[in-house]
């Protein structure tokens, strides 16, 4: 019989459990901001039919192609959702009678058969929040400081990129644009902190714009004073699009200044986010000291999606931010305040020839609530010791026939090397 030669499908992975803890921890840090700011759980099928998740409404021709897809036995074209934003438009509108405003999170596995990089596989976990109802750029505000909640909790640096694509759509609608070529420009712009003016200039020429247009796009790209607001407000009234753009980013920045947290937020003219789903304020957070250039969170307004989706072409008023869960593991991996205590077990229970005893002690420790760990193993002391200094575990309690003798057991903090005694009747067991 031939040997089986086991391999993980490239771009998923398995995490072991000294990874896992750390992984669990950050997803409970999440969900416990998430619930704080009033957001409800949802959980969607991982399992979607292919039209819904190829809708115009959802992720883009890129993310489109590298969607994972496969039949039934009831040759049901289906696929493995992409995002978590889709499923959500799917459940608002097939349950119309949803009480708005609707805050939800979910958190939860996507695929993406695309490029495997830093922090980003095949297979990845989102964590979502998404808010329809509030035509107010205060939705905007309590997810834009939420996520900065988040990753403080996380002890993570962070800055956020925003923009607006109909300020973005706008300018280049005023420069002589044509509509079919909006959107690939606005891509084209969303490159130009990677590849620079030079780049995007001959990729604009590709496009077959006129000089003029280029021209404009180009005084634009290196205007001194393209980061302001006041920049766009004279074109505002010959567009209608740079119009509601420029009242919804002063919007925006009026609750970003009041709640303290503009420093942490910059507005960028270019930014775009490739999704073509997005229809106003957009959003990319960034870590601070750039060990990762990727954005590691991001999202924005997209009110035409539930609509669509439901064949109408009412508005609903619909904005998300989405974190990333591994790219959070690998830059708190990266970063020098990493995570020292294991979240997952407050005392290490170790006999020494007492496993009643010791038995005897975890339930007591159980009962009160702690999360305890009994070593089975019939590990000696040292070896025992060596495991609780890998797994990260601080409280260890040792019991010898000494301490059962004296009806006391020893805990030692494993972090100061400290050690104290304290009371236990092993005879009311």
């Amino acid at each position: 019989m031939r040997k089986m030669d086991y391999q993980n499908v490239k771009g998923t992975q398995d995490y072991l459990p000294d990874t896992e803890v750390i992984r669990r921890g950050i997803r409970r840090t999440i969900e416990d901001v998430f619930i704080q700011y009033g957001c409800k759980p949802l959980e969607t099928p991982i399992l979607n039919y292919t039209e819904l998740l190829a809708s115009k409404y959802g992720g883009g021709a890129e993310i489109l192609e590298e969607m994972y897809t496969l039949t039934d036995r009831g040759e049901r074209d289906l696929a493995l959702r992409y995002d978590l934003t889709i499923p959500f438009a799917k459940v608002v509108a097939m349950n119309p009678s949803i009480r708005r405003p609707f805050k939800r999170y979910e958190i939860g596995k996507v695929f993406r058969d695309g490029p495997i990089k830093t922090g980003r596989l095949r297979e990845f976990t989102q964590c979502d929040v998404d808010i329809v109802g509030i035509e107010s750029q205060v939705a905007e505000a309590e997810l834009m400081t939420m996520a900065l909640d988040a990753f403080r909790k996380l002890g993570l640096k962070v800055s956020i990129q925003y923009n607006n694509r109909k300020l973005l759509a706008g300018m280049l609608e005023a420069f002589g644009t044509t509509d079919e070529k909006i959107n690939k420009v606005i891509l084209i712009l969303d490159k130009l902190e990677k590849v620079g003016s030079e780049a995007v200039t001959v990729e604009l020429r590709e496009q077959g714009l006129l000089p003029s247009t280029i021209n404009s796009i180009n005084r634009f790209i290196t205007a001194e004073d393209n980061a302001s607001s006041g920049y766009f407000e004279p074109l505002s009234e010959r567009n209608q699009q740079i119009k509601q753009g420029v009242a919804e980013l002063k919007e925006l920045e009026s609750y970003l200044e009041f709640l303290g947290v503009d420093k942490q937020c910059t507005f960028n003219p270019f930014l775009a986010r490739g999704l073509e789903i997005y229809t106003g304020t957009i959003y990319e957070i960034f870590l601070s000291d750039k060990t990762i250039k990727s954005s590691i969170g991001s999202g924005g307004r997209y009110d035409n999606a539930i609509g669509g989706l439901i064949g109408t072409n009412e508005s609903f008023s619909t904005v998300g931010i989405s974190l990333g869960l591994d790219v959070i593991y690998t830059a708190l991996l990266s970063s020098k305040e990493n995570i020292v205590e294991n979240p997952d077990v407050d005392f290490y229970v170790i006999p020494i020839n007492t496993e009643k005893q010791a038995l005897l002690v975890a339930r007591h420790l159980r009962d009160k609530g702690y999360k305890v760990e009994y070593e089975m193993g019939k590990k000696r002391l040292g070896k025992a010791l060596d495991k609780a200094n890998k797994e990260k575990f601080r409280n260890v309690i040792i019991i010898g026939e000494n301490e059962v003798k004296n009806n006391q057991i020893k805990i030692k903090d494993m972090f100061s090397g400290e050690e104290r005694m304290e009371p236990f009747s092993f005879s009311e067991g």
